[in-house]
């Protein structure tokens, strides 16, 4: 039988995770101050990071899929067992929560990331932005629009990059079936990536599923969106599109072009 001091200390470790000799994840820090009792719920986020090397790390802050009504924090596996900090992002949800409060939850999580992320050995110069699905609108809402992180004192362009996962550019199809539209009627207002095109955002790095087989056209406005970044002037864009794997199946060879393109990017 387990004693009761036993009981207790595993309480208290509940927070931690070894899942490795060399590997920790802390789980379920609080990253917002919001009072909201669903922000509490929902404004969590785990860390995972190496713990036997002296180098400052890059990162990739990770938010899941779902298409902002439903899923739930988790650090990929093929993110997993390398030289990357990964900080993976619980957020609030429609219809409980507003759109903008959901993006300024992500904005919460990247800035807290940001003033942090050194005591896990991670380095603030090299933090990645990136996500599935309504992770990947999240990625570029974040990293676009400047207006969230400004709310916090910071800049976006100090990212060292942006790398949504079949993400949506248009306006969310959750908002527009909220305003009556069906996800087949495009839509772009300031509540779409594609709105706030810029030449001077981080470098941007977009990966979609094929064309043929990805959700609601997710390719095509996604090369309309690399088109427009090459149009304006932006310095770094591109975009790859993963043939024959649909929106689901995209997301695992996904990330290995994420890891392929930080070592572009000297990160790692």
């Amino acid at each position: 039988m387990i004693s009761r001091i036993a009981l207790l200390l595993l309480a208290a470790m509940a927070a931690f995770s070894t899942l490795a000799a060399n590997f920790l994840q802390v789980n379920d820090i609080l990253y917002s101050s919001d009072t909201d009792a669903y922000a509490r719920e929902r404004c969590k986020l785990d860390v995972y990071y190496p713990t036997d090397t002296l180098a400052a790390l890059p990162v990739v802050v990770w938010f899941h899929g779902g298409g902002l009504v439903s899923g739930s924090k988790q650090v990929p596996d093929e993110l997993k067992n390398s030289d990357i900090v990964v900080v993976a992002v619980n957020y609030r949800l429609l219809p409980k929560a507003a759109l903008d409060d959901v993006i300024d939850d992500a904005a919460a999580a990247v800035a807290w990331t940001m003033r942090n992320i050194e005591r896990y050995g991670g380095d603030r110069h090299k933090i990645v932005v990136s996500g599935h699905s309504a992770g990947g609108y999240l990625t570029s809402m974040v990293g676009l629009d400047k207006k969230y992180l400004a709310k916090y004192g910071l800049d976006p362009d100090s990212l060292a990059a942006l790398m949504p996962l079949s993400g949506q550019v248009i306006t969310h199809f959750n908002r527009r079936k909220a305003l009556g539209m069906s996800e087949l009627q495009p839509l772009i207002d300031e509540s779409a990536p594609l709105y706030h095109v810029r030449p001077d955002g981080p470098p941007y790095v977009i990966v979609t599923g094929d064309r043929d087989l990805e959700l609601y056209g997710r390719y095509e406005e996604n090369a309309y969106m690399w088109r427009m970044m090459k149009l304006v002037g932006h310095r770094d864009v591109s975009i790859f599109e993963l043939g024959g794997l649909n929106h689901v199946e995209m997301l695992s060879p996904a990330l290995i072009v994420v890891k392929k393109q930080m070592k572009r990017l000297k990160l790692l």
